[in-house]
């Protein structure tokens, strides 16, 4: 063995994290997202099974509480992806 590899083998290796702040940062701001739309959707039931409530079919729990989950999905697949050591030109 050489002095150069001996030298490195004597070092502990230094452990690094995948993510970093800004990853957990934008998983949380998803993780949010997701959890908004789930509790946008909520409700809507009728406590007598003979009366039909519309509320059901209502913008919120058709449009915007979907899209907010998907939007929120969309976020956590982005702070996986992300790279925060990635260099800028």
């Amino acid at each position: 063995m050489g002095k150069k590899q001996k030298q490195q083998s004597d070092q502990p290796a230094k452990q690094e994290f995948i993510f970093q702040n800004k990853n957990y940062l934008f998983f949380f701001v998803g993780l949010a997202c997701i959890a908004i739309g789930f509790i946008l959707m909520s409700g809507g039931g009728s406590d007598d099974p003979n009366v039909f409530n519309e509320d059901i079919y209502s913008f919120r729990r058709i449009r915007l509480a979907p899209t907010l989950v998907l939007i929120g999905l969309g976020i956590e697949i982005y702070a996986i992806l992300l790279n925060p050591h990635k260099k800028k030109n």
